[in-house]
């Protein structure tokens, strides 16, 4: 098991599963739900726990730019604790998919919407950024609508998958 496993101490249990080599991205299924959207997230444990998120609030679909860690990517699949068995994950060229598609996106940046009186609808694409340099200014453009968690204490800035949860947590109130 420590030969065949990547952890130091390894569970005693592996799965053996097929990673689908298409991972094709169906517009149609974006529409009435909200949708996670990843710039070049690099953390594999982010990544992971950034699935695990999405799955406990039922979103289904995470969009992720070209250069975002691999969702297969060990560390990922840890983290994700079964959850990437239950979300759909593709990879595209954001700056493509943005033009292509006709919803509301919603920017995680530090000057924006208040989160908690943000008008979500009832559908769209929750854009969150890289981990040091967070949105791109490319897809910054995109943003139809920015939002921020209000900061309250000192710190400079939230780990994405924390803002990723928060984010969720929100979208949650709004699916009920």
């Amino acid at each position: 098991m420590e030969k065949i496993s990547t952890l130091q101490t390894p569970q005693g249990i592996l799965a053996l599963v097929y990673i689908p080599s298409d991972q094709k991205l169906d517009l149609q299924k974006l529409n009435n739900c909200f949708s996670l959207v990843l710039d070049d997230v690099q953390d594999p444990g982010n990544f992971g726990t950034i699935i695990r998120t999405a799955d406990w609030f039922g979103i289904t679909n995470i969009i992720c730019s070209a250069h975002t860690v691999e969702a297969y990517n060990p560390k990922t699949v840890q983290s994700t604790m079964g959850s990437l068995c239950r979300v759909n994950i593709s990879y595209t060229n954001l700056s493509t998919f943005f033009e292509t598609v006709k919803l509301p996106v919603f920017g995680a940046l530090l000057e924006g919407n208040n989160i908690y009186t943000t008008n979500w609808g009832k559908e769209g694409l929750i854009l969150l950024g890289n981990e040091g340099h967070g949105i791109s200014e490319e897809l910054i453009k995109k943003i139809t609508i920015p939002v921020t968690i209000p900061r309250i204490g000192q710190a400079e800035s939230l780990n994405v998958a924390v803002s990723a949860a928060i984010f969720c947590s929100e979208l949650g109130k709004v699916s009920k």
